[in-house]
């Protein structure tokens, strides 16, 4: 027998045995997709909800949240992480003071950073910039002062 077919008949034999082997251990003797991934779907499912302090820290945070629990605007735990009920009490004090016309659906968008920008301008937070949605540095800086006021009022 010639070496180049003995090495045809070599390796079919190899892959007709690895399919048998297969075969009788459960598996199919063709190619198959990997099982779908369960534990992206299984984490989405128990994922926290997002936090948006906006840079503020733990102690800011739970001012922020104390002092809306204090004026009647429910927050929820205060954890000083500014989740979705944070935000929910937020964007209700926003609209029945600020003008926040949005969605009261705890989601950090642009129309909560405006009437944010338009509640801290009003209150001399120290916000001189557009009440343009973004949360940038002079937003969060006056975010911040406030909530500085806060930690100091509630001894944070």
């Amino acid at each position: 027998m010639r070496l180049s077919t003995w090495k045809r008949s070599f390796v079919s034999s190899v892959a007709a045995a690895g399919i048998v082997v297969g075969t009788l251990a459960g598996a199919s003797g063709t190619a198959a997709a990997a099982p779908a991934d369960t534990k992206s779907a299984t984490a989405t499912k128990i994922a926290p909800q997002a936090v948006q302090n906006l840079g503020l820290s733990v102690r800011q945070a739970k001012g922020i949240q104390r002092r809306h629990q204090e004026v009647g605007y429910n927050p929820g735990a205060i954890d000083g992480q500014l989740g979705t009920g944070s935000w929910k009490a937020i964007q209700r004090a926003l609209r029945d003071h600020h003008g926040y016309a949005g969605a009261i659906d705890g989601i950090v968008g642009p129309n909560t950073i405006r009437a944010l920008q338009r509640s801290l301008k009003a209150n001399n937070w120290g916000y001189t910039g557009a009440i343009d949605g973004i949360a940038g540095p002079g937003t969060r800086a006056a975010f911040a002062r406030w909530a500085n006021w806060c930690v100091d009022r509630y001894n944070y």
